[in-house]
């Protein structure tokens, strides 16, 4: 872990991005989605946090949070378990005044008193559908260096499918920012998607800025605080270039964990020098039966090969039974393949079982989904 940079304060959305995947997020919130074999999508944005000297991180959850807390814990995997600042959840109904919210001004003015009490200058806000790995003090050197008020970091990419509909997509236009309206859900070329996930805030502007909002009944930060005051405030982007995996719906979680399948992604989100932090499960080494087969795949420990696995990522303590198959698929925790059984274009979440002799195949543009617990 590096030094604690005290001068940002962290802020994560975990239940911002859940119309995203709603079958995904039953029990669960977006944050909580395991990902890439033994992760969470929470993992990556916390561990660029602590990575970059945030000691004080607060996650503003809405419902479906055991899960997350569950995985949290008192913080101690990223070192956030402290007597000061630390890791802070904040549920809903915690206080009189933290109640469930619509949008991020709501969930910001149900802890404008907790910010007031900080000490830090800045603030680096993120949703958790985000998966990257980044030194947060580069976004804080350029925002200071500028002179903005609100810096936005973005990449340039062609808006997801299943961001089509979201409206607003934010532009550079002559060096500043503009927030525009898509025409009939239909990206533009050469679009600037943005990172809704990160900006950094001068604290008490901010505090300012939410009260007013709230005041006034408004609800989201891009639409109803940014897009209002692009005239008054100094707004400017920072642009990503490096390696970025966004959660948008099922097909965006399938295609990006098996992008890791390929060593050069692998290792762009897992460099040495950053690492990401998870809850520790202490599971035993992945066994591997003599006759079993393997081929090009991301195999987390505990598991149980017998089978044939090919082009898969297999998450903690999956077991692909003697003649089961599995090709191109995304295996969460405990999913077990009983003999026989055959899953193509597949993503399981936790505990399920295919049984015996069992055939799915979804397709490259559309896998098949199964729901946690289920048996198929």
């Amino acid at each position: 872990m590096v030094k604690s940079n005290t001068d940002a304060l962290g802020i994560i959305f975990p239940n911002a991005s859940d119309s995203l995947v709603p079958e995904m997020v039953t029990d669960r919130t977006m944050a909580s989605i395991p990902f890439g074999g033994r992760y969470r999508l929470v993992d990556f944005m916390l561990s660029s946090m602590v990575n970059s000297g945030i000691s004080n991180v607060s996650l503003v959850v809405k419902q479906n949070y055991h899960s997350l807390m569950d995985h949290l814990g008192t913080g101690r995997e990223w070192d956030l378990s402290r007597k000061r600042g630390g890791l802070n959840l904040v549920p809903p109904y915690a206080e009189a005044g933290v109640k469930m919210y619509r949008g991020r001004v709501e969930a910001l003015a149900s802890i404008v008193d907790f910010l007031e009490d900080q000490k830090e200058e800045f603030v680096i806000m993120c949703d958790s559908n985000i998966v990257f790995n980044f030194d947060f003090n580069q976004l804080i050197e350029a925002h200071i260096s500028t002179g903005a008020d609100v810096t936005v970091m973005y990449e340039k990419r062609p808006i997801p499918q299943g961001l089509v509909n979201d409206n607003f997509t934010l532009r550079m236009q002559e060096g500043a920012l503009r927030l525009e309206m898509t025409e009939n859900g239909e990206p533009a070329p050469e679009i600037v998607a943005i990172l809704r996930a990160l900006r950094d805030h001068q604290r008490e502007a901010l505090i300012t800025m939410i009260r007013d909002a709230s005041i006034r009944g408004l609800v989201y930060f891009e639409k109803d605080i940014l897009a209002r005051n692009l005239e008054l405030l100094n707004v400017q982007g920072y642009e990503y270039t490096g390696y970025t995996a966004r959660i948008a719906d099922r097909k965006t979680y399938f295609d990006e964990n098996m992008r890791l399948l390929e060593q050069a992604n692998l290792d762009a989100l897992f460099p040495e020098a950053l690492p990401v932090y998870t809850k520790v499960h202490d599971n035993a080494p992945t066994r591997y039966a003599m006759d079993s087969r393997i081929k090009n795949s991301l195999v987390a420990d505990g598991c149980i090969i017998e089978g044939e696995v090919e082009n898969c990522v297999l998450f903690r303590g999956v077991r692909v039974k003697k003649g089961a198959k599995v090709k191109n698929c995304v295996l969460m925790q405990n999913t077990i393949v009983e003999p026989g059984a055959q899953a193509e274009y597949v993503v399981t979440d936790k505990n399920v079982k295919l049984t015996t002799d069992r055939k799915l195949s979804g397709t490259d543009t559309f896998p098949i989904y199964v729901a946690k617990g289920h048996t198929v």
